[in-house]
């Protein structure tokens, strides 16, 4: 069979197969722990799951909605938005989307020629250099590591910046990383945005209120608000309202790029789910805060058992502060398992193949960080509930520290 270069051209996903790996080892009856999990492992807030029960009883809810969403939830989302940034929305449209990955496909695909640069913060989320390579776009990756707190300098940045460049995806919070950039970082970067006026910046923010250290986030465009005509701000109800099922995300941005957007999504997959976009806009979203407390309390404490159970097994330089979202990085070739690996198999990126380890002996699934642009590393999810949690991380700990 003939498939399209396309498609060829796709990464075939590694944690797909640990999780399909993982399901076959639970269906033999092996204990499993999956600290893969982008998501949390509660319902949604009671109070949503009412308003889509009450919008069940209207014909609006299973019909379609317009291309770029429901204009109310439009605005009420952009209007949201400016108020938590303490900003002007003033020139800004929302485009609501099948969640907020479509929002930056598509988002990509209004903005990207064929050899077209798009600039990627290392760490940085599995999908973005594929969705940039499906639309013909060259992602170039700045890398960062652990002692920098992940974040990229600004010099190695600014010398990637060609005439090539088309824009820069920043991602604060940052999955994997689980940890958001600085004020100052913000301020630094806006300098440096400044100066190239041709450049475009999509700010993924999916995670902006899963924040469990201060401080808050904030964003580069908050420092100049100028960028704004060039920024796509990109949210959604999925991590915030533990609704990642329910497919809605969104895209903030200057009226003409929705407009873009709104032509693919129109001749891609019209707009998204009636039901949800109804009930969201009559939720009251002060209630997401209320909702979000205990969640908070439960990743700090998962972070504080990472902290623990380093310090115990001697593992201490492999910790560090995460403070939002909901990952961890590991980083193996800083454990004493690591000597060992490397003479049984040499040098190079093992992370695939140390997680397949991980996996068989100790039944634990993590997420190769190869796939976020970090050799020899894994993600590691905090939303595992505590007594599991724990017993996975001494499994986890037993593997790393074997010399």
């Amino acid at each position: 069979m003939h498939l399209s270069s396309r498609v060829k051209g796709v990464s075939d996903s590694i944690t797909q197969s640990l999780n399909e790996k993982a399901s076959k080892m639970m269906d033999e009856g092996q204990v499993v722990y999956n600290l893969s999990a982008g998501q949390l492992p509660i319902k949604p807030p009671q109070e949503f799951i009412e308003k889509i029960q009450a919008q069940l009883n209207f014909l609006k809810s299973y019909q379609y909605s317009p291309v770029a969403g429901v204009g109310e939830l439009r605005k009420k989302i952009a209007d949201q938005h400016a108020k938590s940034r303490h900003i002007s929305n003033e020139n800004l449209d929302v485009i609501l989307s099948n969640g907020s990955k479509q929002s930056i496909y598509f988002a990509l695909g209004a903005l990207i020629d064929p050899g077209d640069e798009v600039i990627l913060l290392a760490p940085y989320w599995v999908s973005y250099p594929e969705m940039i390579k499906f639309w013909g776009g060259v992602p170039i990756t700045i890398k960062s590591n652990v002692f920098d707190a992940f974040s990229p300098a600004m010099e190695d940045i600014v010398k990637a910046l060609t005439p090539r460049t088309k824009a820069i995806i920043v991602n604060s919070p940052n999955n994997p990383a689980g940890v958001h950039y600085s004020e100052q970082w913000m301020k630094f970067l806006a300098l440096v945005l400044k100066d190239y006026p041709d450049l475009w910046i999509i700010s993924d923010e999916v995670y902006s209120s899963l924040v469990y250290y201060d401080p808050a986030p904030t964003y580069f465009y908050q420092h100049a608000p100028e960028l704004l005509e060039r920024t796509i701000s990109i949210g959604a109800i999925s991590k915030t309202l533990a609704a990642t099922g329910l497919r809605l995300g969104w895209a903030i941005a200057p009226s003409q790029v929705v407009a873009g957007i709104t032509r693919i999504q129109g001749q891609a997959t019209s707009g998204p789910s009636s039901l949800i976009q109804r009930a969201l806009l009559e939720f009251d979203n002060g209630l997401e805060e209320k909702f979000l407390g205990p969640v908070r309390v439960h990743l700090r404490k998962s972070a504080s058992l990472v902290r623990e159970m380093f310090r115990e097994k001697g593992l201490q330089n492999l910790w560090y502060q995460s403070h939002s979202a909901f990952y961890f990085m590991l980083d193996f070739s800083r454990s004493p398992m690591f000597s060992r690996y490397i003479e049984e198999h040499g040098e190079g990126d093992h992370s695939a193949a140390i997680c397949q380890e991980i996996l068989e002996r100790h039944g634990v699934v993590l997420v190769p960080g190869s796939d976020f642009g970090l050799t020899n590393s894994a993600r590691m999810s905090l939303t595992m509930e505590e007594v599991p949690f724990q017993e996975a991380l001494e499994r986890l700990t037993s593997y790393l520290t074997q010399a």
